[in-house]
């Protein structure tokens, strides 16, 4: 038997993933140099009408610090990002804020309660309220926000009301007793949800619509979806079906676009019962990998009862060492942790099946990682329960809890992770060495350490903001990070690590296995790049923004139709 190629493989298909892959990071790369420069401005001083300072843009950045200090974001959201055990803080402000500018206009002009006019005179009220909260009194050249009598009384009270909202776990979805109380910290994390309330709501220069695209929906307010948003939700629709029917035809027409091989299978080179020494170290990542899903299970339903009864766990009150935002923490990361563990034990194994064997020190470099691994999880773990327990004092951001929902763990830990992740990547170069030299193995070993590689690489980005970075800009890395290794470079490792497997096992040829990875990286990247851009509709970036994410996201489901394709061919074959 041999691995010899039945026919070459065209170069179309490199040149077509490389063509993809290029286009979509070079939009994308459009769209975040965008964020900078369309994201909401922060002033550096709001002021009343009057002249009186209420706060300042160091209060804001702090109050976002706060924000994720305490873990909030596993609470509630900001524009749309975060929990939803608690509410959208920038949600819940601003309609508060009608609320109030409607009880003093209607008694500055008539005396009475706003519930107690005749409707003419609501309906008058009412819309002249979504006037005066659509009207964009920031000056860009002395960064001054003017703040109308009734938002700078919006701005005070509200103090008390999140005051109250922390104050007690059946209030607050779950959070511990006086989880926030300092008068200095509630002003200035009530100063941060002011301005993203101003920002969902106040038009854009120019513009007839808001920073964030009129979001959150909010018709008293004047927030209503925006002609694009209709537009271009109709058109992700047309996308998907499009892009359905494309992949179907491709499959009804062509016969090689699947698991279909025309010539001699290749040589077993994966024998059950045979393994070296560092496959045989890799076997303890996977125990961890279950124990890690078991908490990660045990911990999501934590989180769905802290949703039915936030004050009590069957008679027992837990807020006060395991409240609702610990909880959600632990379940996130447990869950990014159980998935790269598997991916890094998956890619050790078969980097041995594919380079022939060990190389020298390779048991111990993987038993080296293991403990690094092990330790870092743990250590980021208890960090994050005493970061959002209050522990940490000024090192929260570094060992404790940074609060980016998926992004948790400490800037220590994070520094730390990705040296492991690149020393997990040089062990998985060492086992392929042989592999890469040799004609025959070279190209589909070179994707497998591709593959690899792009996962240390896309969690840099990681490392480019911080607690008080914009928060439009925060959350543009944020996703480069989540989108593209779940959307992307995780989906892009499986299909190579799949293909490797079904290839030493000798069900398929060199050709084949080639094929499916390039057929599915072009349909993961068309998609899975720019799709990155459905995270971004509300975070203060730009209609075409909220375009290009709305097409392209929806084409990502086209992968998921190959995927069922590929595996009725693979069950065709294998019969």
């Amino acid at each position: 038997m041999t691995d010899a190629p039945s026919q070459p493989l065209s170069r179309a298909w490199r040149w077509g993933a490389l063509g993809v892959l290029l286009f979509g990071f070079m939009v994308l790369t459009w769209m975040t140099q965008g964020a900078f420069v369309n994201a909401p401005p922060v002033p550096e001083e709001i002021r009343t009408e009057g002249g009186k300072k209420l706060f300042g843009g160091d209060d804001i950045r702090a109050g976002q610090a706060l924000f994720l200090r305490y873990g909030l974001m596993e609470n509630g959201t900001v524009w749309g990002h975060g929990a939803y055990l608690g509410p959208d803080f920038a949600a819940e402000y601003l309609h508060r804020l009608v609320f109030t500018l409607r009880e003093r206009l209607a008694r500055l002009r008539h005396g009475r309660p706003f519930a107690e006019l005749e409707a003419p005179a609501r309906a008058a009220i009412a819309a002249e309220v979504k006037l005066q909260l659509k009207e964009n009194r920031y000056d860009a050249s002395s960064e001054v926000l003017r703040f109308n009598a009734a938002e700078a009384e919006t701005y005070r009270s509200q103090v008390d009301y999140w005051r109250e909202y922390f104050s007690s776990p059946e209030i607050n979805g779950g959070l511990r007793k006086k989880h926030i109380d300092d008068d200095a910290e509630l002003e200035r994390l009530t100063a941060f949800f002011a301005w993203a309330a101003w920002a969902s709501v106040a038009n854009r220069p120019g513009e007839a619509y808001s920073y964030t695209n009129n979001f959150p929906y909010d018709p008293e307010a004047g927030n209503i979806p925006t002609a694009s948003t209709v537009l271009w939700s109709a058109l992700s629709l047309i996308a998907l079906l499009g892009g359905t029917g494309l992949v179907l035809l491709a499959f009804g027409k062509f016969d090689y676009l699947g698991w279909k091989e025309s010539g001699p299978p290749p040589e077993l080179s994966l024998h059950p019962g045979e393994y070296t020494p560092a496959q045989l170290a890799v076997v303890k990542f996977f125990l961890v990998v279950t124990a890690l899903f078991l908490a990660q299970t045990l911990l999501g339903g934590l989180v769905a009862h802290y949703r039915a009864e936030p004050g009590s766990f069957y008679g027992l009150d837990l807020s006060g060492f395991l409240p609702s935002n610990l909880a959600r923490t632990w379940h996130l990361q447990l869950a990014v942790l159980w998935v790269a563990v598997a991916y890094i034990a998956s890619g050790l194994f078969l980097a041995s099946v594919v380079g022939g064997g060990d190389p020298e020190g390779q048991p111990q470099g993987v038993n080296r990682l293991f403990l690094a691994l092990l330790g870092i999880a743990a250590a980021s773990l208890l960090g994050e329960w005493i970061g959002i327990l209050g522990g940490m004092g000024p090192l929260w951001f570094w060992i404790g809890n940074q609060g980016w929902e998926y992004l948790e763990l400490g800037r220590l830990w994070q520094w730390l992770l990705a040296g492991g992740l690149l020393y997990w990547l040089w062990l998985i170069f060492r086992a392929l060495r042989p592999a890469l030299s040799n004609p025959l193995y070279r190209e589909i070993s070179l994707l497998l350490f591709a593959a690899a590689a792009a996962i240390p690489v896309f969690y840099l980005p990681a490392l480019l903001f911080g607690a008080e970075t914009h928060f439009t800009v925060a959350e543009t890395w944020r996703f480069w990070i989540i989108h593209l290794w779940v959307e992307g470079f995780f989906e892009f490792f499986i299909t190579v690590l799949v293909a490797v497997l079904f290839h030493r096992l000798g069900v398929v040829g060199t050709t084949t296995a080639l094929r499916v990875i390039y057929l599915d990286a072009i349909l993961y990247f068309i998609g899975g790049v720019i799709g990155t851009a459905h995270h971004w509709y509300w975070t203060g970036q730009s209609p075409a923004v909220m375009a290009l994410g709305a097409v392209f996201s929806a084409l990502e489901v086209v992968p998921l139709i190959l995927l069922t394709l590929d595996a009725w061919d693979f069950v065709r074959l294998a019969g």
